[in-house]
């Protein structure tokens, strides 16, 4: 039963404080990731490692992430959604204390891969509150300011995690994620409230199973999912890689690297306020094939560039750039699209595509780390990648459009990708 339901009128949170605690709490998950990606090839040496496996802990991040999506959501439904958060959160502080302590990259692996777990609550609790409280023109703002907020977080941790690293060594990046950690628990206990009422009838593995059933059996459903796994998976791929090649290759420094990925969140929040702008005039389907041509344009860009001569930041951050201002366009219609046709299963639907969305990040990660090279692995996995979404695009359109699914034309303006 939704607490909310009760008093319709007067909501136990304000919209100011769902959208600040929620902003909050989808955020750490992209900026843990975010943050690390600079002290990646100082890690390398510290721990007289290889490349591959400290990309290994990257890709232990992702599916640590993925994976917590698919039972946080659905625990924080029967248990509430304040104690599970509360509990997620634990697990992400000390995996953190872990991580800072590690003696080995294997241990940092498996503490990289518990973050992932803790931080995946946010996203799971934070959408489920605004849905608890608020619809329409409310959640719709609050749902803004939450995509914006994840525009800028990680936009700004590379640039955070390279001057830490430079000022105070790698390990200081990890007791950043600790002290965050530590104050969103805090805020968790002080400030937000219960939204719904415990029911452990909701928490049935059985129930659960036949809704990934449905959702997995629906053509629709996957189609569209592969859409976003494929373009924004492509993003959480390129964290794998960017650090070696920019650092390693180019020769920036960590704080260079860190400012040069101003690059890639710029271009995707410029996309984002472009589609917002194009949404009215076109609608939201039209803007589908503009983004995906913006995504075979980098794509293809990768491929000749990185090919051709020898990597410089142009020739990687340009073709980067066009794929993120590229998902802005795709984001709003197809993240509708896969959630318009399942009404009664809305949470299990968001679960389920963004546990593909993290595994596109997981598998390009992991293929990426065994093709060794990072230059040859980005003209490669990245492209293939928005192929993927491409082709997906062009399977999804030939469907028949299930009824709930007009909604589509009504999608709302772009969040980032989490």
């Amino acid at each position: 039963m939704n607490i909310h339901s009760r008093a319709a009128a007067a909501p136990i949170m304000s919209e100011r404080r769902v959208s600040l605690i929620g902003a909050m709490l989808v955020a750490v998950g992209p900026v843990s990731m975010a943050l690390y990606t600079p002290a990646m090839p100082e890690i390398v040496a510290a721990f007289g490692s290889t490349e591959a496996m400290v990309k290994m802990t990257l890709t232990a991040y992702f599916a640590g992430f993925a994976f917590s999506q698919l039972f946080c959501g659905p625990l924080s439904d029967g248990l509430g959604r304040k104690p599970v958060t509360f509990l997620f959160m634990g697990i992400y502080v000390l995996a953190s204390l872990l991580a800072l302590l590690a003696p080995g990259v294997e241990v940092l692996m498996a503490a990289r891969f518990l973050q992932g777990v803790g931080a995946a609550v946010g996203v799971a609790v934070s959408r489920a509150v605004v849905r608890d409280l608020f619809t329409h023109e409310q959640s719709a703002r609050i749902m803004n300011l939450i995509g914006i907020i994840l525009a800028v977080g990680p936009a700004l941790s590379p640039t955070i995690g390279g001057l830490t690293m430079e000022l105070a060594g790698w390990h200081a990046i990890f007791l950043l994620m600790l002290a965050g950690g530590l104050a969103i628990m805090l805020v968790v206990q002080l400030y937000m409230r219960e939204t719904v009422a415990r029911d452990l009838s909701r928490i049935s593995l059985r129930g659960l199973a036949r809704a990934y059933g449905t959702l997995l059996g629906s053509r629709y459903f996957v189609t569209s999912s592969l859409v976003v796994a494929g373009s924004v998976g492509a993003l959480y791929t390129q964290a794998t890689m960017l650090p070696f090649i920019l650092m390693g290759r180019v020769g920036l420094s960590p704080s260079q690297f860190g400012v040069g990925m101003l690059m890639q969140s710029g271009l995707f929040f410029a996309g984002s306020l472009a589609a917002r702008l194009l949404m009215g005039r076109l609608g939201a389907q039209r803007l589908v094939p503009i983004g995906l041509g913006f995504i075979a344009l980098g794509s293809a860009l990768l491929i000749l560039l990185l090919n051709a001569a020898p990597p410089s930041f142009l020739s990687v951050m340009g073709p980067v750039g066009f794929y993120a201002f590229g998902i802005a366009f795709v984001m709003p219609a197809m993240m509708t699209a896969l959630l318009a046709p399942f009404p009664q299963t809305a949470g299990a639907a968001s679960a389920l595509a963004g546990f593909m969305q993290m595994g596109g990040g997981l598998a390009g990660g992991s293929v990426a780390a065994l093709i060794g090279d990072p230059v040859l692995a980005m003209s490669i996995v990245v492209p293939a990648m928005g192929a993927t979404a491409i082709a997906a695009w062009l399977a999804w359109r030939r469907l028949p459009e299930p009824a709930q699914a007009s909604q589509v034309r009504d999608a709302p303006p772009p969040p980032a990708p989490a």
